[in-house]
């Protein structure tokens, strides 16, 4: 029984039934009853069924419940992922292309009847707050319930995101998506921008079947925003109280391993407590920001929940991340510790679980397994967590107006090149340093340590078109915002000594820096003008209370090494020519007077 009149999504559901052919459908109205009954529904299944979601200690870890993937399924796969344009221009040199008709005719012998002997579950949500002029409508079918409950995790999800769509509108991201065989050779996750669609086959792994997430919220809205003149970026969202009860929100964006999480939900050091400052997340991943009738940039998330990875994540690291996952939160290729029946991951604390089962489900000596350089959760594995669960959510989350943008952080992760903030001298600027982006690979990373590697935005696996469009419009939005447009700076909390130890104490610390940020933003705070950028003094920076750091190590960090960066500059015109002539000429200009300045 559908949920909507709107002819368009209606004829879409029985063109998608009449493709993949499935026993029965049911379609998602939200509603707490009949969430409970697909709960109750997957973790009944036999426990060797691969669908089987496992309840928790639900004294421990009120409404959680845990699932584990193929070992072949773990992970977002970049191969795999394509953008399909009629024009490959359109898709540009960073995205795999592949003409939509080809892709369809490929894709569709997979679908078909592909559900038979299975539900399909049809599922209306909302990005972003329902009622929001920012908000987007999306609609995924698939036969998965550990995606209708992670779904309703991470989006407003049910009848009422049909509230936003309206009876005609034919503005809704369509999302088929089916795990199949779970077959990594048919494994495909595939965007058609020009038809607002999105197709997912052969994988059960969140980040390639949440279709609102990534796909939607990042690869089919950045190529919306361009064409409806807003932005959809890979960004967390901070709000920032002072003691005067100003609140100042910062958007940021930061490749992966730099710390993004952390920063999105950080806790100020002691000092800033007691003088009355106070941090709020209003989003860890991804922002949508649109002008307001104020001419100023308005951001909303357009998420519900946080979809995290465990590894890493402890009290000391993230304690507001830990405490988001206490309750309502769905675990995935984590490890269990069989005495209590509760979640272990590596970096959780140094007490590896005796009796656990591994993230594959082999029942091992955990101390023995980790000592013997097992993993006993896989290292991408996740948490689904409420974000309302956050002890720092911001009051303003639900906000349908979002709230008003008044700086934008990139950050990567640099062993010399970069200081630990400066601030571009005006928008312009601000876009060449957010396209320069990189960051050094770690140990961590497949391949060489130190190799750099660019990010521009942080959005680079996830624009939705051509990279150098992109930059156009961040350009283009620069010049509507005109003087109402955010102050634009780049940290980098990872600048290392002689003995590649790590300088500057980051985590809540980062936070002296980010007052720095604010001040400027009200004109409160001087600067100096480099090569590369306004940066503070020494001195601007608060280091009351900081063990191990003096002045002489603020200035350390906020030193530019010329060489280095003219260095740096031969790579970033090897990246630069890579985007032929969709590369905007403001930008090739920004280099060359960043040559010079520096030369």
């Amino acid at each position: 029984m559908s949920l909507t009149n709107n002819p368009n999504v209606n004829k879409w559901v029985e063109e998608m039934t009449a493709l993949t052919k499935p026993d029965k459908i049911v379609w998602i109205d939200g509603s707490q009853e009949q969430l409970e009954a697909l709960t109750k529904e997957v973790t009944e299944l036999p426990d060797d069924s691969r669908d089987k979601l496992f309840w928790l200690n639900q004294e421990k870890l009120p409404g959680c419940l845990y699932h584990r993937t193929l070992a072949n399924d773990v992970a977002r796969v970049e191969d795999r992922t394509f953008i399909c344009t009629k024009n490959k221009k359109d898709a540009g040199p960073t995205n795999n292309w592949c003409d939509p008709a080809e892709m369809y005719a490929k894709l569709t012998p997979l679908y078909d009847g592909v559900m038979k002997g299975r539900t399909m579950y049809v599922i209306p949500y909302s990005m972003g707050p329902i009622g929001s002029p920012l908000a987007k409508v999306g609609v995924e079918v698939t036969d998965s319930i550990y995606v209708v409950l992670n779904m309703n995790i991470m989006t407003r999800m049910g009848k009422a995101a049909f509230e936003n769509l309206g009876g005609t509108s034919n503005d809704f991201v369509r999302g088929l998506h089916s795990k199949a065989d779970v077959d990594p050779e048919n494994r495909y996750i595939c965007h058609f921008p020009e038809d607002n669609t999105i197709w997912s086959v052969n994988s059960a792994y969140g980040g390639n079947v949440l279709l609102g997430k990534k796909c939607f919220a990042l690869r089919i809205a950045s190529y919306q925003g361009r064409n409806e003149s807003w932005m959809a970026e890979h960004m967390l969202i901070l709000g920032i109280e002072k003691p005067d009860g100003n609140t100042k929100y910062v958007c940021a964006a930061f490749p992966s391993a730099c710390g993004k999480t952390n920063l999105a939900m950080l806790i100020p050091p002691e000092g800033y407590v007691k003088k009355g400052y106070k941090v709020y997340t209003v989003g860890d991943d991804i922002a949508w920001l649109k002008q307001g009738e104020d001419g100023r940039l308005w951001a909303i998330n357009p998420e519900k929940g946080f979809f995290g990875v465990a590894p890493g994540t402890n009290e000391k690291s993230n304690y507001n991340a830990l405490a988001s996952t206490r309750k309502n939160t769905i675990f995935t290729n984590v490890a269990i510790n069989n005495d209590d029946n509760t979640v272990w991951w590596e970096g959780l604390d140094k007490n590896p679980p005796e009796n656990a089962t591994e993230w594959k489900g082999a029942k091992v000596n955990g101390r023995e397994y980790t000592a013997n350089g097992g993993k006993l959760a896989h290292p991408n594995s996740r948490f689904t967590a409420p974000a309302e669960n956050c002890p720092c959510i911001s009051p303003e989350f639900n906000n349908p107006k979002g709230v008003p943008v008044d700086a934008i952080v990139f950050g990567g992760r640099r062993a010399k090149t970069a200081p630990l903030v400066y601030q571009s001298f005006d928008w312009q600027h601000g876009t060449f340093v957010g396209s320069i982006m990189a960051s050094e690979t770690t140990a961590a990373a497949a391949g060489a340590v130190g190799v750099v590697r660019r990010d521009p935005m942080a959005m680079l696996p996830f624009c939705g078109y051509n990279m150098g469009d992109y930059f156009t419009h961040w350009l283009e939005m620069g010049k509507k915002l005109g003087d109402k447009a955010p102050k634009i700076f780049n940290v980098n909390w990872f600048r290392t000594d002689e003995e590649g130890k790590f300088i500057w104490p980051g985590f809540g610390d980062n936070m002296r820096v980010l007052d720095w940020i604010i001040e400027r933003c009200d004109g409160n705070a001087e600067a100096e003008k480099t090569a590369i950028g306004y940066e503070p003094k020494a001195n601007d920076i608060n280091i009351e209370g900081l063990d191990g750091i003096s002045y002489e190590t603020v200035e350390d960090l906020l030193s530019v090494d010329s060489s280095l960066w003219l260095e740096d500059i031969k790579g970033i015109k090897e990246f630069y020519a890579g985007f032929g002539d969709t590369l905007p000429e403001e930008l090739a200009q920004e280099l060359s007077r960043l040559e010079e300045r520096l030369a």
